[in-house]
């Protein structure tokens, strides 16, 4: 495997050359050919904490990044009117407290929230686990730090992710992969040939007549879907009784002055609209189902709710959830929307870029790829968009809303067995049972599971071993701390311009 040919450019084609470039072999010829006048996605403006992983195996600078894609810092996601209206929650991805020896964090709240609600404790100490969490403290009060101190530090619970101009972060790789010696081919692909005998891809054509020949194609053509669909034609899972939602439209507006370190979802009658604030301008979209809503309707319900002027036309989108039941197929690997697509929700979409990247490079084909191989990289791959689908089902079919159709279908709709066993046990108990290398950790799965008002019927009584007077002090204690460190770390705003702005791009 001496050739590998990138088809289709945007992020998820640039994060592989990068990726690629990185860690290929010196006899390795990495190509990618994408055309200008095909547009990309780009609506993808928001992440989770894992990129920053990414960015490090790159040897990218965080504030760098930040600074050359416009970029904010997310501490969360803050769901309004999604379990009832007038109710909101917020998802954070920092740590929830400090676990003890077999006690989650989360156990400890059950009970003292408990005292709270039978009126042994004032009811403010324990009505909401996330004055527990600093990322959601922090973010409340538009304030943000690195993470920094020892492990038993309360500043060492945080996580955080980006909101920054995912075509702006496309050309940083872009440049990143072309200084290492990765070839860009402007072209479209307008035909494959395949070896007869093995179904193999040997080359594809452009437009221009070109031949490209390769011994490992990657795609990443988007939904279109060009070689690992229209040529190879591995199946499509559909996904989209479990996530109706098959369209959306997206709109940039004027920049917010004071940008929050956090991404706003609503929840509306027929799905969902967001909103990202970025140095520059703020993303805002809406994810519809158009079983249950038109077009106009829907872009009606966004143009009205934004709350400044639009940069430019509103983009319309169409989509299907689920995945290829073979992301590897032949010598084809499909990377990013070719292989499939979850719903933008919980900001996922470049994840799955990046763990199908990963995965491939845990499983580089050095002698042409096996079975085994194969065998393996499907069935990993097949999981990762499984967890994730359960946890995006999760939010909305654990809702009390009826007052439209849309929400009627998802709370009484027909579950993925996983999920449902899922809720039942944090219901019965409390207990959060999910795999090891879950992308969403148990502390993101209670956040919704709490806010989506899936409350236990009862905590692990191991925690009643703790003297009740000690719990309440020292839970007292540590939400005093959790306020304090986070009033004194900088504002959002301050940070940014200290660390990740040019000086053209001061926010006043």
């Amino acid at each position: 495997m001496t050739k590998v040919v990138i088809v289709g450019g945007g992020t998820s084609g640039w994060m592989c050359a990068a990726a690629l470039a990185r860690i290929s072999p010196p006899d390795t010829d990495v190509t990618l050919i994408e055309s200008d006048e095909i547009g990309i996605i780009g609506v993808g403006e928001a992440t989770i904490p894992l990129l920053a992983e990414f960015n490090q195996f790159l040897g990218i600078d965080e504030h760098h990044m930040l600074s050359e894609c416009s970029g904010t810092f997310k501490l969360g996601i803050e769901f309004i009117d999604w379990y009832q209206k007038g109710k909101s929650y917020f998802h954070p991805f920092g740590f929830f407290g400090k676990d003890m020896p077999q006690i989650p964090f989360h156990q400890l709240w059950l009970k003292l929230n408990k005292l709270a609600r039978e009126g042994v404790i004032s009811e403010g100490i324990g009505s909401d686990i996330c004055d527990f969490n600093l990322c959601t403290v922090a973010a409340k009060l538009g304030r943000f730090s690195q993470p920094s101190g020892s492990a038993n530090t309360i500043i060492s619970t945080m996580r955080h992710a980006y909101h920054f101009d995912s075509a702006a972060y496309g050309k940083l790789l872009r440049r990143y992969a072309e200084k290492r010696q990765v070839t860009r081919i402007e072209g479209k692909v307008v035909d494959i040939h395949q070896n007869v005998a093995s179904g193999d891809i040997q080359s594809v054509v452009l437009e221009n007549g070109r031949v490209v020949k390769g011994d490992l194609f990657i795609d990443c053509s988007g939904f279109r879907a060009l070689l690992i669909g229209k040529c190879l034609n591995s199946e499509f899972i559909d996904w989209s009784s479990y996530l109706p939602c098959d369209r959306a439209i997206a709109v940039q507006t004027k920049s917010d002055t004071n940008p929050q370190p956090f991404t706003q979802a609503y929840a509306q009658d027929a799905g969902w609209r967001w909103k990202i604030p970025l140095q520059n301008r703020t993303g805002n979209g809406y994810v519809y189902c158009s079983k249950y809503l038109s077009q106009d309707e829907a872009l009606a319900s966004l143009m009205d709710n934004l709350q400044d002027e639009p940069l430019h036309e509103p983009r319309h989108l169409k989509f299907q959830t689920g995945h290829r039941r073979n992301f590897w197929q032949n010598n084809c690997v499909a990377i990013g929307l070719a292989g499939g697509f979850i719903e933008p929700l919980e900001s996922t979409s470049i994840h799955l870029v990046q763990v199908g990247i990963q995965h491939l490079i845990e499983l580089w084909p050095l002698r042409g790829g096996n079975g085994a191989e194969k065998t393996r990289y499907n069935q990993v791959m097949a999981s990762e968009y499984q967890d994730i689908r359960d946890f995006i089902v999760l939010h909305y079919n654990a809702t009390s809303r009826n007052d439209s159709a849309f929400w009627r279908y998802v709370r009484d709709m027909q579950i993925p067995q996983s999920l449902k066993d899922t809720m039942t046990l944090f219901q019965s108990s409390g207990e959060v049972d999910i795999k090891p290398d879950a992308l969403f950790t148990p502390h993101s799965w209670v956040a919704v599971m709490l806010g989506q008002g899936i409350y236990p019927t009862q905590y692990n009584g191991v925690v009643d071993s703790i003297p009740q007077q000690a719990l309440i002090h020292n839970m007292e204690g540590l939400r005093k701390s959790v306020r304090r460190t986070a009033e004194a770390m900088p504002t959002h705003k301050h940070y940014l311009n200290t660390y990740c702005v040019s000086s053209k791009q001061v926010m006043i």
